[in-house]
């Protein structure tokens, strides 16, 4: 197997190239010129995905790169339709990169997965088995499937999965390295699995539809973070809740004007049953709340809202617990994952009121109306303690770029995954 050589050079760009050239090639080496050896990543990123488009499957780096270069190569590198090979600078550096890379391969690869391929118990399964692969005696786990949910409880899972086919699921992953069940809960994490969303009778079109595997991004962003916290040698007990179900159209699917009242006693009128993230993300707050865990982060593919407020570069954060959110900023920032607070009070609670319950689960506009990611977040603060005390919430408006760029390439993006990393080994 042979490996193109990938340096960094100050040097001026052959004059046989393009003014403005990223890359030259000789043999089998390709160097990317840059003016400042310390220049932003995003000209690196760009390089790479010049080099992605040669075909080059494998790559080793030479010469002299810091660790967040090699990293923004390496997400900008690696894309959907190519397997990927890179061979890091062998220094200090080496074991973390390829823990990310692992992380982040495992991430992309399964929201990137095709509908068909992942019904929601396979999404719970898979993240189950990719995190025991890793600490194969700290992990346990539980799943609640189909009607089990109805009977115990998990009244927003099952409503917004009954009209598949195939189940909802409730998976509880119990990360516990110490094998001491009376060991508190650290942390949880929280994440949205819907494994493909039509919107249900609020039918999407066919452009809204068509990118809707990536609607379980949140699951795998979370289970992607404690994956790398892992491998970074996380000692604490952190509990996963994984809320999973395929939202379809069937004789059998939940209707607007339909009301679920929750475990904490919140009834929700359904007014667009394509708000349904918050639905099911609700059950995993309350499962969260119930070990008394200080942290509890949720990460979810959860409003259109988000994306027009930060385009798909950034993710969203929010949370009532004002210092924890300024905590969450400097994760992202330590990270280098480009993270934005927006607006939330205890007042959006009742931004999408109802006639015939506590809340409706949206307001009967276009995107929810203006503040819709504030909104949703305001309804999932319902769910966790009266404060929001050690509750962050995570829109992941940079989960997925449905058509790439000239930094990123088409498909999951992982973003998100080092933050809750971060988190996770900082609680």
């Amino acid at each position: 197997m042979t490996f193109c050589d990938i340096s960094l050079t100050t040097d001026p760009i052959p004059a046989y190239y393009a003014p403005g050239a990223l890359v030259s090639t000789a043999s089998n080496q390709v160097k990317i010129h840059l003016q400042n050896p310390l220049a932003d990543c995003g000209l690196i990123q760009r390089a790479a995905r010049l080099i992605d488009a040669m075909g080059i499957l494998q790559v080793k780096f030479v010469g002299n790169w810091y660790i967040e270069q090699q990293w923004a190569f390496a997400q900008s590198f690696a894309s959907a339709k190519k397997p990927t090979q890179i061979e890091w600078l062998s220094n200090a550096d080496k074991v973390e990169l390829q823990n990310r890379f692992d992380a982040m391969q495992f991430t992309r690869a399964i929201i990137n997965a095709t509908p068909e391929a992942l019904s929601p118990v396979l999404l719970a399964e898979q993240s189950i088995a990719w995190l025991s692969s890793i600490a194969p005696h700290a992990i346990s786990s539980r799943l609640v499937v189909g009607e089990e949910l109805h009977q115990q409880g998990w009244h927003g899972i099952y409503q917004v999965g009954r009209g598949s086919s195939r189940p909802p699921v409730l998976a509880e992953i119990d990360f516990n390295p110490s094998g001491d069940s009376s060991l508190p809960v650290a942390a949880c994490l929280v994440g949205k699995g819907i494994t493909f969303d039509s919107g249900g009778y609020s039918l999407k079109s066919s452009e809204g539809m068509l990118h809707m595997k990536c609607d379980m991004g949140g699951a795998a962003t979370v289970i992607g973070g404690l994956g790398l916290a892992i491998m970074r040698g996380l000692s604490k007990r952190v509990k996963v809740f994984l809320c999973c179900a395929e939202n379809l159209v069937s004789g059998h699917a939940f209707k607007l004007g339909d009301v679920i009242t929750y475990k904490n006693g919140t009834s929700v009128e359904i007014v667009n049953t394509d708000a349904e993230g918050r639905l099911v993300l609700a059950d995993g707050l309350i499962a969260a709340s119930e070990t008394s865990a200080p942290l509890i982060i949720d990460a979810a593919t959860l409003t259109g809202a988000a994306q027009v407020a930060l385009g798909n570069e950034y993710n969203a954060l929010f949370a009532l617990d004002k210092t924890l959110l300024q905590r969450a900023l400097a994760w992202s920032e330590q990270e280098k994952e480009l993270a934005w607070s927006l607006p939330l009070e205890k007042w959006h609670r009742e931004k999408c009121p109802s006639n015939f319950a506590d809340t409706a689960n949206s307001r009967v506009q276009k995107g929810g109306g203006a503040g819709g990611a504030s909104n949703a977040a305001g309804f999932l603060s319902r769910f966790v303690n009266e404060d929001g005390t050690g509750w962050l919430h995570i829109d992941l408006a940079a989960a997925y770029h449905a058509n790439g760029s000239n930094q990123m390439p088409a498909g999951a993006s992982a973003q998100g995954f080092r933050t809750i990393a971060r988190a996770l080994t900082d609680c």
